[in-house]
């Protein structure tokens, strides 16, 4: 559902100070009431937010060459940039994308964990509860087997995930849900 009207390019609504969602090409931003989005987060064009997701501050979302949608229950962390090119990009429910990332990849599957500072390129996808560790590097169209841990530049296959990275990225997610409910506290 839509948090606001589109005015002179920039959504605004009542309840959350909204100004850094922009429409473009007659695309605007939609965004699940309970979402939480950091007031310096920009998100741009044909964009979806699913429900319970979390963009923190200094994000960028850009989709103004092709679709980006984020599912349920994301934590798009600081300074992450994510930018569509001629591609749609799907990041699926349950994503944890570190801070500081840069997202070009095409799929996301539920539950993965794409470490801080690492770089998904054009057409890359990456499986259900794959990691990619810090600071790796995908390739253009790589595909991460689901259950993978990719590391390196450019990434390599590590190890499979176990029982307690699923629970980190559990963890992170309760962190994150605890947080996310604080912050919209806060604007009510």
């Amino acid at each position: 559902m839509r948090t606001g009207s589109c005015y002179d390019g920039r959504l605004h609504t009542g309840k959350r100070n909204l100004n850094m969602l922009y429409a473009f090409d007659d695309k605007e931003p939609v965004i699940a009431e309970n979402a939480f989005i950091a007031e310096t987060a920009c998100i741009i064009g044909d964009v979806s937010i699913g429900e319970g997701s979390n963009i923190w501050f200094n994000t960028v979302i850009r989709a103004d060459r092709a679709r980006i949608s984020i599912g349920k229950n994301c934590s798009i962390q600081d300074n992450v940039v994510i930018h569509s090119d001629e591609r749609d990009i799907r990041i699926g429910d349950g994503v944890v994308i570190g801070h500081g990332c840069v997202m070009h990849g095409q799929l996301v599957e539920n539950n993965a964990l794409i470490g801080m500072n690492a770089t998904v390129l054009h057409g890359a996808e990456i499986r259900e509860s794959a990691i990619i560790g810090a600071g790796a590097l995908v390739p253009p169209g790589h595909k991460i087997p689901a259950r993978s841990v990719v590391v390196g530049v450019p990434c390599k296959h590590l190890r499979m995930v176990t029982d307690d990275d699923l629970k980190i990225i559990e963890t992170t997610h309760k962190n994150y849900a605890k947080l996310t409910q604080k912050y919209l506290a806060k604007r009510v």
